[in-house]
Order: structure tokens, then sequence, then C-alpha cells
């Protein structure tokens, strides 16, 4: 708006100062000078006593060289005559300019100057203010410089003013443009909106109408005269999804238009969609099976036969195109990789289709490979013939990689694992219930225990006892110390499976009969109730036939069957413990029924219900007291009571305290008279006391909750029975000798001689070698026959006083 120039306060005066400053030894420039260039009009006029020359008084003094002066007297000579060699420059008397001061042009106050010492020369006026204006020359410039800022200034206020002026009307004017379109943005924001919500309402009716429109494409696509190449296309897999889609529409929005229609015809063109690919994975089978099975019947190598089954058949059948993948999207729509179900909308149609695939590839596998069954068939039975045992081994093992095979193969088509599950929809149950033929895969393992039990059922049980107990250690109990291998794994299913379906249940009933023939219904000969000597150290060479039977089969089922099946919750166990006790009994009462045949049925009891327990204590068969003792083999062995010291405490254990104090608390102390404890006892009179009132068979209840049956409790409260009844009869017949009869002191003694030598005869022949049985029974005989006269004693004494 305004140049530079006018903002610039001295700017002529301030050039020539700097000028002047940097030209050497000059002198400055007087202050009372105006600046160059700038006309004096109000100034004072010419002072002819100053100035020789009316010049310009602007410039500057020439610079002269002053002479040095000598003295003071001569400085000022020099001086004046310097003044008056410069004819601008009017000479000032000192004397003159003291005497015509004005103190007003100093700024000194007026009573500040009346303290001044008055001037005694003449007063010039005129210089005075001639002086006045030359000193004020400067401030005058400045002054005259500041009013004219001070007018620019202004006049920039005056600008500043009128633009904020307009800009207030300006942002009046904006202000009344925001109201009038306020409303015209709201506007135009509400169409915005409605125009999103009508997009997406028309995105979302173009979609809907989507699910309608692809019923006609679909439809030509699958009706059309080569739907059937539909399968060998990656485009197959769309069309499925998009079935899929469209009958999930159409079951969500059952409101819309015809949605109930078109759900049924999409639901029908699916099927017909997994139709076409059931034929097609059909005929695929059959071209390759037909090439296949002709190799086969031509090939008489079983290496050769066994790479055309599987890996021939693999290679050519995987040369599809599409075919295979698309049959995996199917399977994979009804099963996971593991085999269990899915969660999918039409699960059902598509567990139709993947049940009929299985069943049609089966069929195929069959067929093949009738010719290697048949060939494994009659190479079994022929090997049979020589060793049941070597061929039964020899065929578990091909079956076993035959499974396997075929395991990896049907892995590889479907891409699914066939594990094994109880869900009615699993992929193993399909499996399981599509293929019941002679083919052995990871579903079917019921052609080996056909096979098996066909050639076993005329084997003794041994023979099958040596089978079941080879395959469940062979492949079911062994403990590898790295990881195992996918078909140690296959087959230890397998193993699990024919065991639990098919084979411990064949053996169960074998041991069922067994135990019926050789023990319920066994025949006892007369001569096998008495007890007779224990021959080459064996406890059980002497024992009841029957039990020596029983003791066998627990040997055999020990031996067959892993430890968790012999314990409490075994059925065959139970009976055979059960039937045991059972036949002792029926024996026992024969013996009371015959005295005179000179064996103790008490001590019959206690001889065989030992061996039947130690043998169940050997072989750890149930929780007897937590006892735990290695099993050891019975075959080439001597049997002894290695375990009595254990039963001995188990048996008696529950009454507590002292063993023979329980056994005496158990059969009760002495009546007031020796007939009252044994009425009629003697040695030969073995039909009183004891066992007179034990029953006929197990009892329920017994050591466990309400209506169970523990036979292993049953076993020891009859074992610990016949102890109290052995026991009880022998101490009464000692006491009864003691202090019984006429009283003569040497007859009685000699009687009790030759009962104790009696009961120790028979003693050593039920225990020929079993020191410790002897032993404990002699001293439970002892500790009863004191305790039975000291009872005696006080009955008598107690009669004596009551006379008195």
């Amino acid at each position: 708006m305004f140049e530079d120039s006018w903002y610039s306060f001295v700017p002529d005066y301030q050039q020539q100062q700097r000028q002047a400053q940097s030209s050497g030894h000059q002198r400055k420039k007087s202050l009372l000078q105006p600046p160059n260039g700038v006309d004096n009009v109000d100034g004072a006029g010419s002072l002819p006593v100053l100035f020789e020359d009316q010049e310009d008084t602007n410039s500057p003094p020439e610079p002269t060289l002053s002479r040095r002066a000598k003295s003071y007297s001569d400085f000022y000579d020099i001086v004046k005559a310097q003044i008056g060699g410069r004819p601008h420059h009017k000479k000032k008397k000192g004397r003159r300019i003291r005497h015509g001061r004005t103190w007003e042009a100093l700024g000194v106050s007026e009573s500040l100057a009346a303290k001044l010492p008055v001037e005694q020369d003449a007063h010039d006026a005129e210089l005075d203010k001639e002086l006045l204006e030359a000193s004020q020359q400067e401030f005058l410039l400045y002054h005259d410089q500041l009013v004219m800022t001070e007018r620019h200034l202004g006049t920039l206020v005056e600008d500043a003013n009128s633009a904020l002026k307009v800009l207030e009307s300006l942002s009046q004017s904006f202000r009344a443009v925001d109201d009038q379109t306020g409303s015209f943005k709201a506007q135009c924001d509400d169409l915005l909106t409605e125009q999103k919500r009508l997009q997406k309402l028309a995105d979302d009716v173009g979609t809907d109408l989507h699910y309608y429109a692809y019923l006609d494409n679909v439809s030509r696509r699958l009706n059309a005269p080569g739907a059937g190449r539909l399968v060998e296309d990656d485009a197959f897999a769309d069309i499925l999804s998009s079935l899929d889609s469209c009958i999930a529409f159409m079951t969500k929005n059952t409101t819309y238009r015809d949605a109930e229609s078109y759900l049924a015809r999409y639901q029908a063109l699916l099927t017909k969609a997994l139709h076409l690919l059931e034929v097609g994975f059909t005929n695929r089978l059959n071209r390759v099976s037909a090439e296949i099975s002709k190799q086969i019947l031509t090939t008489g190598s079983e290496s050769a036969r066994h790479a055309l089954a599987y890996g021939r058949f693999e290679e050519t059948l995987l040369e599809s195109y599409s075919l295979i993948p698309n049959i995996q999207t199917v399977i994979r729509n009804v099963y996971d990789q593991n085999g269990h179900p899915q969660t999918t909308l039409n699960w059902d149609i598509y567990a139709n289709t993947a049940n009929n695939i299985f069943y049609a590839y089966w069929a195929v596998r069959e067929r093949d490979l009738k010719p290697l069954i048949q060939s494994d068939l009659d190479a079994f039975r022929s090997e049979a013939k020589e060793s049941v045992e070597t061929a039964a081994r020899n065929f578990v093992k091909q079956c076993y990689e035959r499974s396997y095979n075929e395991a990896s193969l049907f892995r590889k088509i479907f891409a699914i694992e066939t594990q094994y599950s109880t869900d009615p929809k699993s992929a193993f149950t399909a499996l399981k219930s599509s293929h019941a033929g002679s083919l052995v895969t990871g579903t079917n393992v019921a052609p080996v225990a056909t096979n098996l039990q066909s050639v076993l059922h005329n084997s003794d049980l041994r023979t099958v006892c040596n089978i079941t107990g080879w395959v469940t250690n062979e492949y079911l109990l062994l403990d590898f110390d790295e990881d195992e291998t996918p078909f140690v794994a296959h087959c230890r299913e397998l193993t699990a499976r024919l065991l639990t379906e098919h084979l411990w249940t064949f053996t169960d009933a074998l041991f069922e009969a067994e135990i019926s023939k050789s023990i319920t219904k066994a025949a006892v000969a007369p001569d096998s109730l008495k007890i007779g000597p224990v021959t080459n150290n064996d406890s059980s060479s002497n024992a009841f036939p029957p039990i020596k039977r029983a003791i066998e089969l627990l040997v055999m089922f020990d031996q067959s069957m892993p430890k968790e099946r012999c314990q409490r919750n075994s059925p065959i166990i139970f009976s055979l413990l059960r039937e045991s006790i059972s036949c002792l009994h029926r024996a026992e009462a024969r013996i009371r029924a015959a005295p005179h045949k000179g064996t103790d049925p008490d001590l019959f009891m206690i001889k065989n219900l030992l061996i039947l327990k130690n043998e169940l204590v050997t072989l750890e068969i149930g929780d007897i007291r937590n006892v735990h003792i290695g099993t050891q083999s019975v075959s080439g062995r001597i049997r002894e009571m290695q375990h009595f010291g254990q039963i001995w405490d188990g048996i008696l254990k529950p009454v507590g305290g002292n063993l023979i104090r329980g056994v005496w608390e158990r059969v009760g102390s002495l009546g007031g008279t020796i007939g009252g404890y044994i009425p009629g006892s003697s040695l030969l009179g073995l039909g009183g006391g004891g066992g007179g009132g034990r029953g006929n068979g197990v009892k329920e209840g017994g050591g466990g909750k309400e209506g169970e049956v523990d036979v292993h409790e049953q076993l020891d409260d009859e074992l610990r029975r016949s102890i109290v009844a052995f026991t009880k009869r022998w101490a009464g017949v000692f006491v009864d000798l003691k202090v019984g009869g006429g009283g003569n002191k040497n007859m009685g003694g000699r009687n009790v001689a030759k009962v104790e030598r009696e009961m120790d005869e028979i003693l050593e022949r039920a225990f020929s070698g079993q020191g410790e049985v002897v032993q404990k029974l002699r001293e439970a005989v002892r500790i009863q026959v004191e305790a039975g006269v000291e009872e005696v004693g006080r009955g008598r004494g107690r009669e004596r006083g009551g006379k008195k």
C-alpha cells in the first residue's frame, strides 16, 4: 500500500553518518546541521557574524590538517585561524555565546536556570533562536517522520477496520447461506440414506432371486442327455454347493413365495445329482474290476496277485479327472476325517449316497479278491489238519495284513479313517452294516472269527485257550518302548474287536460247558471221597478230582485271558468257584452219610478248599486281602501250599485278635456238662458237631452290597466253618477224655495219647509235607482243649457252690 521509504525515519542522515564514520580521520558532522537535501524554510536567516559565505551549510566541512599548538595561547590562535579560513562558517565568540545562551534549548528548567551564574556578556536573542532551531533540527525531523508514520498507521487502521467490516459482512452472508443450505443438506443426507437402503434392498432382492433363478439352470444341466459326464468335471462340486445353498435358503425362509415347492424341487435335483455321481463311480469300479480280475485269475504268483489287487487297482481307479475328488467331497459332507458324523442340513441325502457308494465298493472288492480269499482258506484248512495252533496263527497274520492293506486303500480313495465308534451315524457303523462278506477289513473281523471257530469247534479246550492267549499276548498286550506303527495300531484294534465280539464269547461258552461236564455233572466214585497220601510233594495230588479239574480250568483261563477278565466280575471264575463249592458240599454229605469210610468230612473240606484258595492267590484272581503274589507257571512245578500263612490270617482276620480265641468265640463256650458240648462225641463218631448246619451252595450278600454274590468271601466262610468244625470236634474228644468218665488218670492218659496219634496220622496223610498246615491245626486243637478244660472246671466249681 505504501512504499518502504515512508517508514524510514532518517535514511539520508544515517547514510551520510555511516559514510563519514568510514572516511578515516575526518571530523564528525555537527548535529546542529540539517540533513542534506532538506531545505530549512522556517530556519534563521543569514548569520554574517558566523558565516563568511552564503553557501549551503548542509555540506560537511573540508578536512584540513591543523598545526600543532605549542602552547595554550598558540592553540587559541590556531583555532581562530582555522575558523577564519572557512568562509561558509562564521566565527563564534565564545564569550558572547556564553552571555547570550538560552537554557530553553538545552531543556533546563527555569528554576535551575535562575540558579546559574548570570552571563555578563551581551545577549544575542537572534543568535539564540538560530542555535535553538539548529539544535532542534534533528528532533524536528524525527517529529515530522513520526507524524507522517502516525498518518500512515492511521490509514492502516482505517483500512483494517474497513476490511473487518467487509469480513463481518461476509461472515453474516456465510451464516445466511449456511442456514439456507442446512435444510438442503439434511434433505440430501436423507436421500443418500434412502439410496443406500434401496440399493441394499435391491441387492438382497437380487440375491434372493438368484436362489429362484438357479432352478432353471441346474435343471437343464442335470436333465441334459450328457449329464452323466458332469461327475468327471470340477463344476460338479459347485453344483452340489449351490444346491446346498438353495436348500438352506428355502429352509430358512419358509414364508417366501413358493418356498416349499422350490425346496422340494431342489432336494430332488440334489438326489438326482448324487445318483449321477453314484452311477458314475459304480461304472468306474466295474471297468477297473473287469481289467484287474482277469489279470488276477491268470496270475499264479501270490506277490503278483497282491500287486494287482492293491497297487494296480489303486492306480487305475485314481486315474480320473474329478470323479474321486467329487466322491471325497460327498463323503466329507457326511463324515469328518475320523469317520464321525457331520452336522449338515442335507445329511440324510448325502448319507444314503455314501452308504450306496460303500456298498458298491465292497461288492467289487469282494468279487475281485475272492480267488485270494479262497486260496487262504484252503491253505488254512489244509494246515489245520496237521496243527490247529500253527494254522490259526498263520491265518490270523494273513488276515491282519490283508485288513491293513484294505484300510490303507480305503483311506486313499475316500479320504477318511474308519475308527471304532458306537455312534449309529458314524462311518464305522455304516461300513459294518454295508459289508458282511468274507473280506476282512477294519470294520469286518467276522470272517476271521468264523473260520477260526469252525476249526476250533472240534478242538479241545486247551487248544482254544492257547490260541486265544497267543492272540491276546501277541497283539493286545504288547508294550512298546517307541511309538506304535500304523500297522501295530491297526492290529491292536482288530484284536480287541476280535476278542471282545467273538473269541472271548466262544471261549467262555466252552468253559461253561466244561465246568458243567467236569464239575457240576461229574460222576464221583466212592474211592475219590477218601483222602489218600500226598505223592511227589504235590499238595493237590490227593485232592478231590473235581477240584483238580477246577484248578486246571483256573490255570487255563488265567493264561488265555487278560487279568481284568479274571477278577471278581468274571462270570467264568464265579461259575467255577460256585460249582466247586457245591460239588464239595455234595461230597461232604456223602462222607457224613457213610462214616465207616474213615474220612474226616471237615478235614476233607479244609483240604480241598485250601487247595482251591491257594491257587486263586497264586494266580492273583480276585482281590484277596490286597495280597499280591507273583504268578508262576504251573506246568512242570510242584504245587505246594506256599500261601497258607496268608490264607490262614485272611480267613480269621474278620474275627480279630488271637487266632484260636476268635475260633473259640465262634463256636461258643462249653456248656455245663461235657455232653452239652459235643453229645455222644467220640473219635469215630464223625456224624455229630460242626458241619451239620452248613448249607449247600453259595450264599448271597457275603461281604458285599445287598443282593451281590461274592464267591471269594463265600469261599473264606466255608473254609472258616470247616476249620472251626474240625477243631471243635477234636477238642471235644480230648476234653471228654481228660475230665470225663471214671476219673482214672492212667487210663485217660493212654486214651489221649491214642487219640493224638490218630489225629496226627489223619493230618499227616492229608497234608504230607505241609508242616505249617499241620502245626496250625494242632495248635488250634490244643488251645481249644485247654480252654475247654478250664471252662469245665469253672462250671463244676459253680455247681459245688450252689450245693453248699
